[in-house]
C-alpha cells in the first residue's frame, strides 16, 4: 500500500535507531556511527532515556529487553526487579494496607533492576567502555537538556506536594522552588555525579569494570546512599499514610538480572518471541492463536469486523493474564495450555456479533481457582478517599498521575536487533534518594495480596509487570517492536503486527493508522479498575465505524486523533536493507538511520 505517512519510511543499510524522543534516537545513532554495535547504542539510547524522559523511567527502574545477535536466535534479557525478602501480604496487612499496594511510595518498591541489566547487555554483547557509552547521558544531566513540556506538566502537578511531603524531590525537580519551564534547559547535576562515579570504576578488562559498576550500585556507594535513606524514611503514598521502606541492603546485593529464552507462537510465517509470564507478553501470543480462526485478511482493515474481533480476542486473552500470569519461579503457570492451538479455537468460538461485558477466563483443569478469582476481582471497587478540606481525592496527584514507559528498537548493519522497554523509577513514584538524583520504584504496585494466586505478593518474586517489548523473525527477515502504555502494549502492538501481517501496511503506515484499545479487563496499576465493555479509539476511524461498534454493544469512548499509541518499530529485511519508523504521536519519539 502507498500514500501519505507522517514521517518517511526510514531505511538504510548502516543502522537505524528509533525510540520514544529524539536526543535518545540521536545518541544511538552517534555510538552506531562511532564504531558502536546495536547493544552499545542501546545502552546510551536507555541511560538518555532516564535523563530526557524522566516522568517515565528512572536508573532504579525496570528493564526487560528481547534482543538477537546476528547470529543466534532471540533471547530474552530480564532486569525486573524482586519483592523485598520482607515483602508478604501478612507484613502489608500489619503496615495497614487492605486489598491493593500503592501505587507510589515506599511500601511499593523492588530491587531497582535497569541498572543492571543494562551493564549486562553492554558487558556481554556490547564493545565500548561503560564510560563512554553513559557520556552522552551524564553531559545532559550536567549541562541540561529541553524540558518536555509533558515533564514540566508532571512537576507542576507535584510541585505542592513535593514541597510538603518530599523536599528531596522539590530539590532536584523544582531547583530554588521554581517550577521549570517547558523546552527551557533542566539539569540534574545530582545524577550527573552519581553516574561520572560509576562510569569510574577501575578493572584489568572493559568487562572488569562493567562488573565493577555493576558492584558499586548493588554493594557499594549507591546501595550505601539508598539504605541510607531507607533506615528512617517514612514517606506519603498514595494510600494518604506515611510508610517505611521493605527494601533492604540484602535484598540490593543478592539479586543481578538474567537472561532466558522467549516464549513464542508462529503465525502466518511470521515466529512472534516474547518475554514469560512475569511480563504480559505472552497475552499478544494468546490473541494471535485465538485470531487465527478469523480470515482477517478478507476484512478491511479500519472496519468494523476488524475492530471488533480483535477487541473481543483482547478481551479473552487479558483475562487470561489475569487468571494465571506471574512469576514462573515462584508459581504453576499453564504456558503451554494457554498458547496452543487447540486452547486458542476455543477460546475464538466465545467471539461472537456483539460485544462482551463479562470477564472470561479459560478453566483450566486444576487452575479454575485462578479462573475464579479473576472473575471475582474484576468486581472490586476501590474508593480514593476524599480530603474532607479540598473535596479532592486525597492522594489523586498519585493515582492519576502515575508515570509510563519509554522504549527503543535498534538494528545494526551486523544483523544485531534490540528491542527494550524500560519503565519505573518516575519522579512520581517515590522521593529523590538525596545526593543520588533519582527516584526508587513503584513496581510492587503490580502483586496482589491475595493468598494462592499466581501473581501474588511473595519474597523475591518479579511482580507481573505490563512492559513487553517483541521482536518477530520470518527467516532472516526480523521485526523489532515496541510501545509504552501499559495495559495498552501488547494491544497497540497486536493491532500494527496485525495490519502488517495481512493487510501490508508497511511500518510507518501502520503506526499512523487509527488505533484503539479495550479497557475492559482490570488494570495492573493501582487502583486496579477494570471498565466493562470500554473501548477507546481514535476519531479518525471514522463516524460510521463508531456508530456500528456501539451498534454492537461497546462502550466506545472517542479519543482525539493521534492521541493513542506510541510505538516504533525497526525492520531487517532478509537482503540487509534495514528500515525504522516512529509514532508522530506526542511529537517526541524519532526513527533515525542512513
Amino acid at each position: 500500500m502507498t500514500g501519505f505517512t507522517t514521517r518517511p519510511e526510514i531505511r538504510g543499510t548502516f543502522g537505524v535507531v528509533t525510540s520514544t524522543h529524539w536526543i535518545a534516537s540521536a545518541v544511538g545513532m552517534a555510538v552506531l556511527e562511532r564504531g558502536g554495535n546495536a547493544f552499545d547504542a542501546a545502552v546510551a539510547t536507555g541511560f538518555v532515556l532516564q535523563v530526557v524522559e524522566p516522568h517515565l523511567n528512572g536508573p532504579a527502574g525496570d528493564l526487560p529487553v528481547i534482543y538477537k545477535t546476528a547470529s543466534e536466535a532471540p533471547l530474552v534479557l530480564c532486569a525486573q526487579g524482586v519483592a523485598p525478602a520482607l515483602a508478604t501480604p501478612e507484613r502489608m496487612t500489619a503496615e495497614g494496607i487492605d486489598g491493593l499496594i500503592p501505587g507510589s511510595g515506599l511500601l511499593a518498591t523492588v530491587v531497582p533492576g535497569a541498572w543492571d541489566g543494562w551493564l549486562l547487555l553492554l558487558r556481554d554483547h556490547g564493545t565500548m567502555e561503560l564510560a563512554d557509552v553513559l557520556a552522552p547521558a551524564i553531559g545532559y544531566a550536567r549541562d541540561g537538556h529541553p524540558m518536555l513540556a509533558a515533564v514540566h506538566h508532571a512537576i507542576g502537578g507535584l510541585k505542592r506536594f513535593f514541597e510538603a511531603e518530599w523536599p528531596s524531590s522539590a530539590a532536584v525537580w523544582t531547583p530554588g522552588g521554581a517550577l521549570p519551564e517547558a523546552d527551557r534547559l533542566f539539569r540534574n547535576p545530582d545524577l550527573a555525579a552519581t553516574w561520572t562515579r560509576l562510569a569510574a570504576s577501575r578493572g584489568d578488562t572493559r568487562e572488569d569494570r562493567i562488573d565493577a559498576a555493576r558492584d558499586a550500585w548493588r554493594g557499594g556507594f549507591v546501595a550505601d546512599a539508598i539504605c541510607d535513606y531507607l533506615a528512617d524514611a517514612k514517606v506519603m503514598d498514595a494510600t494518604g499514610e506515611r510508610h517505611s521502606a521493605l527494601l533492604s541492603r540484602s535484598d540490593l546485593a543478592a539479586w543481578q538480572a538474567g537472561i532466558e529464552a522467549p516464549v513464542t507462537v508462529d503465525y502466518h510465517g511470521w515466529t512472534v518471541h516474547k518475554t514469560g509470564p512475569w511480563g504480559q507478553g505472552p497475552v499478544l501470543l494468546q490473541a494471535l492463536q485465538i485470531l487465527k480462526a478469523f480470515d482477517l485478511s478478507a476484512m478491511d482493515p479500519f472496519g468494523e469486523e476488524f475492530t471488533h474481533t480483535v477487541i473481543e480476542a483482547i478481551k479473552l486473552a487479558w483475562a487470561d493474564r489475569e487468571a494465571y500470569y506471574g512469576d514462573p519461579d515462584f508459581a504453576d503457570i499453564p504456558m503451554d495450555v494457554l498458547l496452543s492451538e487447540d486452547y486458542g479455537r476455543a477460546r475464538a468460538a466465545l467471539v461472537g456479533h456483539g460485544a462482551s461485558t463479562e470477564t472470561r477466563p479459560g478453566r483450566i483443569a486444576g487452575f479454575e481457582d485462578g479462573a475464579d478469582a479473576a472473575i471475582a476481582r474484576a468486581s472490586r471497587h476501590v474508593d480514593v478517599a476524599e480530603d474532607p478540606a479540598t473535596g479532592e481525592p486525597t492522594m489523586a496527584h498519585l493515582t492519576d498521575t502515575r508515570g509510563d514507559t519509554v522504549h527503543l528498537d535498534i538494528i545494526d548493519g551486523w544483523g544485531n536487533v534490540v528491542s527494550a522497554t524500560p519503565s519505573g523509577g518516575w519522579l512520581q513514584s517515590n522521593p529523590v534518594v538525596p545526593g543520588l538524583g533519582f527516584a526508587l520504584n513503584s513496581r510492587a504496585q503490580m502483586f496482589w495480596l491475595d493468598a494462592g494466586l499466581a501473581s501474588t505478593l511473595r519474597p523475591g518474586a518479579r511482580p507481573r509487570t505490563t512492559l513487553t517489548p517483541s521482536i518477530a523473525t520470518r527467516g532472516d527477515d526480523v521485526l523489532s517492536f515496541g510501545t509504552p502504555g501499559g495495559d495498552q502494549q501488547d494491544q497497540w502492538q497486536l493491532i500494527w503486527f496485525l495490519r502488517f501481517v495481512h493487510h501490508g501496511l508497511d511500518l510507518q503506515q501502520g503506526i499512523d493508522a487509527p488505533l484503539f484499545h479495550s479497557q475492559h479487563f482490570q488494570g495492573s496499576f493501582y487502583p486496579r479498575i477494570a471498565h466493562p465493555g470500554r473501548v477507546m479509539i481514535e476519531e479518525t476511524i471514522g463516524a460510521a465505524i463508531i456508530h456500528a461498534l456501539r451498534t454492537r454493544g461497546h462502550d466506545v469512548v472517542v479519543a482525539p486523533a493521534h492521541t493513542v499509541g506510541r510505538l516504533t518499530v525497526a525492520r531487517r529485511h532478509a537482503d540487509g536493507m534495514l528500515q525504522a519508523a516512529a509514532t508522530p504521536r506526542l511529537m517526541q519519539a524519532y526513527a533515525i538511520g542512513r
